[in-house]
């Protein structure tokens, strides 16, 4: 958790290619401020950051392993386009999936790296499944 930017931002300053990086919003948050680097150096990476408002994979196994105990895992996050731009990175917010595909095209058109912020609802933690499910199930074991 936390190697993902600064990992896509080196491969593209290293192959001078785009990079693409999927981060979740706590990922984000760690090493974040490496957008920094990438717009001093002329870097152009993509990231898709999936904002769920908490660091979801802790928060996942808390609820596997003790429903209801949530500790630690909620996030207050920043307005994360205003702060890719604060670093000179483009940025916009996705909302809708019919949305995401002119956003990606207009990534790769850009002169600069562009961070795409799509918000999640926090109930749907994985591809498959909830985080009221995974409580559920955890409950029932006992």
């Amino acid at each position: 958790m936390g190697y993902g930017v600064p990992a896509g931002i080196a491969a593209n300053l290293v192959s001078g290619r785009i990079a693409f990086t999927i981060a979740g919003d706590g990922d984000f948050l760690m090493n974040g401020q490496e957008l920094a680097t990438a717009s001093q150096h002329g870097g152009k990476s993509i990231i898709v950051l999936l904002n769920n408002g908490m660091f979801g994979t802790i928060r996942m196994h808390q609820e596997r392993e003790y429903p209801n105990h949530v500790s630690g895992t909620a996030l207050r996050n920043p307005d994360f386009c205003a702060l890719a731009r604060a670093y000179g990175y483009a940025a916009e917010r996705v909302t809708a999936t019919d949305q995401f595909e002119a956003a990606l095209l207009r990534a790769l058109a850009a002169d600069t790296g562009t961070l795409i912020e799509i918000p999640l609802d926090p109930e749907v933690i994985t591809t498959r499944g909830t985080l009221s499910g995974i409580t559920q199930a955890a409950l029932a074991q006992d």
